[in-house]
C-alpha cells in the first residue's frame, strides 16, 4: 500500500543527506569534541560549523547558539534558565494561553513553585492581542513568553509588536519565542522580531530527533538547567551529540535551499485542501496564516475515528500536537478560539512538508469525500 504522510509537524523524515552526515560523524569522526587529540578537534569543528550554519540563517553571531537534545530541552531551559536568573527581579511570568505542552507545563511547574502566571488568551482567529498582553506585563514581569506559529491551527503571532509594546512597558523583561513551528517555513530572525531567546527543534525540518538549539541574545545571562562538564561554555552540560549537531547543522543547508520555492508549493498544497474538503458538507477550516498547517472539523466524526480510518487507507495526519494528541483532553487552543464542542473532537491537523505532491492533496480529498459519508451514517445510525 503506498503512504501518504500529512504529518510533517509532528515530524519530518529526515534528509538522505542529513542521514549520510550523522553516520559519517558516528562511524568515522566520533571523537569527543573535549578531548584534545585530533579526533575531538575534528568533533568540535561539526560543533562550530553547525553553530556558524544556524548563525547564518538567523543573523546571529555563533556563540549565541546551544545545543539541545530539542524543543522541550530549548523551552524548559529559555523558561526555566530565564526565571533562575530573574528571581531576584520578581517571580511574576505573562505567556500566551495557546502554548505547546512544553511551554505550559514548564509554567504549572513554576507556580507550584511560587512564580505567579498570567495567561492571555487570542481572539476567534488564534491571535494574541499585543496590547492585551502587554497590559499584563508588570514592573514585577521577569519574563514574557509567545509562540510564533501555533502547532495546531498554523495562526502566525504578532511577535515583533508584542515585543515592542511589552518592553516599552518594562525594558528588564526577557521575551522568549517558540519557533520550532516556524523555523524552516516563515522568516526568523530574533533582532527583527524583538525576540531575547528563541527555541527550535531539528525534527521539523527533516533533520535528526534529539537535536534543535536555543537561541540566546549576547549579554542575557540565564543559569543552567544541566550541570556537569561545563561544555557550551557551561550553559548545556554533557557531551555534545555531535552527530545530532552536524545533521541539524546539514538540514538547516538544505532546508533553505531554494526556500520560497519550496514553502510556495507548500501553501499551495494546503490551500488545495482546505478548498476541495471545505466543499463537503459540516466541514469547517480552522486553519490560518502558516503556510503548512491546515485545522479541519469534519463535524459528526470523532477525530479519532477519522484519523484511523484514514490509517488504513495508508493517509497519516494528526488529530492536535503530536505531543498532547495521545491525552484525553479538550485542545486548549480550539477551545481559545472558540469553537464549539461537535468541532473541537471532530478536528484534524494536515501538515504538509516539501516532499508532498498535488496528486497526494487529490487523492486525500477523494478517499475522505469517499469515507466520510459512510462514517457520518455509521455514527448516526
Amino acid at each position: 500500500m503506498r503512504e501518504i504522510y500529512f504529518d510533517n509537524s509532528a515530524t519530518t523524515r529526515a534528509y538522505p543527506e542529513v542521514v549520510e552526515t550523522v553516520t559519517k560523524v558516528m562511524l568515522e569522526d566520533y571523537g569527543n569534541p573535549s578531548s584534545l587529540h585530533n579526533k575531538g578537534l575534528d568533533a568540535e569543528h561539526y560543533v562550530r560549523d553547525a553553530a556558524k550554519i544556524v548563525a547564518k540563517h538567523l543573523k546571529c553571531l555563533p556563540e549565541e547558539i546551544i545545543f539541545t537534545s530539542g524543543g522541550t530541552e530549548s523551552n524548559n531551559m529559555a523558561i526555566i534558565g530565564s526565571v533562575l536568573a530573574r528571581r531576584r527581579h520578581g517571580k511574576h511570568i505573562v505567556v500566551s494561553s495557546i502554548e505547546h505542552a512544553s511551554v505550559l507545563s514548564v509554567m504549572a511547574f513554576l507556580q507550584n513553585e511560587g512564580y505567579e502566571v498570567t495567561y492571555v488568551g487570542t481572539d476567534a482567529s488564534g491571535h494574541v492581542n499585543p496590547e492585551e498582553f502587554a497590559a499584563a506585563v508588570r514592573e514585577d514581569t521577569i519574563l514574557a513568553s509567545c509562540m510564533h506559529v501555533n502547532n495546531e491551527i498554523g495562526s502566525v503571532q504578532p511577535i515583533a509588536e508584542i515585543a515592542k509594546l511589552i518592553k516599552e512597558k518594562n525594558k528588564d523583561i526577557y521575551f522568549h519565542v517558540d519557533c520550532i513551528q516556524s523555523f524552516g517555513k516563515i522568516p526568523v530572525i530574533p533582532k527583527t522580531m524583538g525576540a531575547d531567546l528563541i527555541s527550535v527543534s531539528g525534527h521539523k525540518i527533516h533533520g535528526p530527533k534529539g537535536s534543535g538549539f536555543l537561541y540566546v541574545k549576547k549579554g542575557l545571562l540565564i543559569r543552567p538547567i544541566i550541570y556537569g562538564g561545563g561544555q557550551q561554555k557551561g550553559m548545556r552540560s554533557g557531551t555534545e551529540n555531535v552527530p545530532g549537531i552536524a545533521g541539524l547543522g546539514k538540514a538547516i543547508e538544505l532546508t533553505f535551499t531554494n526556500f520560497d520555492e519550496k514553502m510556495t508549493k507548500v501553501s499551495a498544497l494546503k490551500q488545495h485542501l482546505v478548498e476541495e474538503l471545505t466543499k463537503l458538507p459540516e466541514v469547517f477550516s480552522n486553519s490560518h496564516e502558516a503556510p503548512h498547517i491546515a485545522s479541519i472539523s469534519f463535524v459528526g466524526v470523532r477525530a479519532e475515528v477519522m484519523l484511523h480510518t484514514l490509517e488504513n487507507e495508508g493517509i497519516f495526519v494528526s488529530s492536535g500536537s503530536a505531543c498532547s494528541s495521545n491525552k484525553k483532553r479538550e485542545s486548549a487552543v480550539l477551545t481559545s478560539i472558540g469553537l464549539d464542542e461537535p468541532k473541537i473532537e471532530s478536528t484534524l491537523r494536515f501538515s504538509f512538508g516539501e516532499d508532498n505532491t498535488m496528486e497526494e492533496v487529490d487523492e486525500v480529498v477523494a478517499v475522505i469525500n469517499r469515507i466520510l459519508p459512510m462514517l457520518r451514517h455509521y455514527v448516526r445510525g
